[in-house]
C-alpha cells in the first residue's frame, strides 16, 4: 500500500483555504475588515513568493480562536466549508483521489494550513489521514499558539516522518501532489513528485528535474 499524498490549496481547491477563511471572517463581521483583510493578503502574498514567516502568520491567523467560544466557531466553521469550501473543490482531484483509492494506495492530505481551519475539509473529501500545523487547545479553549514544528516547506517533511515512525507505512513508492514552490523539499524526498498547476518557479523546477506536471483545473 504506496501512500498518495495531497496538498490541499491551490492543488485539491480551486483557493486557498486559509486566505479564504481569514476573507471569510472579515465577510462575516468577526474582524476588523480594513486592517485584518490588508494582513490577510500580505501574508497570502508572501507565501506565493515562497518568502512567508510562519510564526508571524500564525500569531496573526490563529489568534481569532481565542476570542469566541468552541461551540460559536464550529458553527462559523461549517458555514464556512458550506459556502466557501464545497464551490472550490476541483472533481478532477477528486477524481485521482479515487483513482489512487482503487489502486489500495493510502491517501494522506498534507496541508500548511491550520487544523482548525483543515480538519472537516479533509472530512469531507474523505482522505485516510491528515497532516496539518496544529494548534493548542487547553480546557476545551483554543490559546492562538501553534504546537510541534508548523506543517510548512521542510516542515512538512519532519512531520511526515514523525507520522511514519508511529505507522505502518514507507516512503517508499509515495506520490506527492502539490502547486507550490514551498511544497518543493516535500516533492524531492518522494518517489513520484506531482506539479499540479505549478506556480512558476516549481513549473521550471519541475521542468528541469523531469518531474510530471498536471492539470486539476
Amino acid at each position: 500500500m504506496a501512500l498518495a499524498i495531497f496538498d490541499l490549496d491551490e492543488t485539491l481547491l480551486a483557493g486557498d483555504s486559509d486566505q479564504s477563511f481569514g476573507q471569510f471572517l472579515v465577510d462575516q463581521g468577526m474582524v476588523d475588515a480594513t486592517h485584518y483583510k490588508a494582513e490577510n493578503d500580505r501574508f497570502h502574498e508572501d507565501y506565493k513568493r515562497g518568502e512567508l514567516d510562519i510564526q508571524a502568520y500564525l500569531s496573526f491567523c490563529l489568534a481569532v480562536l481565542t476570542k469566541h467560544p468552541l461551540e460559536a466557531l464550529l458553527s462559523l466553521r461549517q458555514r464556512y466549508v458550506e459556502t466557501i469550501i464545497k464551490p472550490m473543490l476541483l472533481p478532477k482531484g477528486l477524481e485521482v483521489i479515487q483513482a489512487h483509492r482503487e489502486k489500495g494506495d493510502f491517501i494522506l492530505m498534507i496541508s500548511a494550513t491550520n487544523e482548525f481551519v483543515v480538519r472537516p475539509i479533509a472530512d469531507l473529501i474523505g482522505v485516510d489521514h491528515l497532516l496539518a500545523t496544529r494548534v493548542e487547545m487547553i480546557e476545551g479553549q483554543y490559546t492562538g499558539k501553534p504546537t510541534g514544528v508548523p506543517c510548512f516547506q521542510a516542515g512538512k517533511i519532519t512531520n511526515l516522518e514523525q507520522w511514519l515512525k508511529g505507522s505502518d507505512h514507507e516512503w517508499a513508492g509515495a506520490t506527492f501532489y502539490s502547486d507550490s514552490r514551498n511544497d518543493i523539499p516535500l516533492l524531492s524526498r518522494v518517489d513520484h513528485p506531482v506539479a499540479v498547476d505549478p506556480d512558476d518557479v516549481l513549473r521550471q523546477h519541475a521542468i528541469a528535474h523531469g518531474w510530471s506536471i498536471v492539470s486539476f483545473r
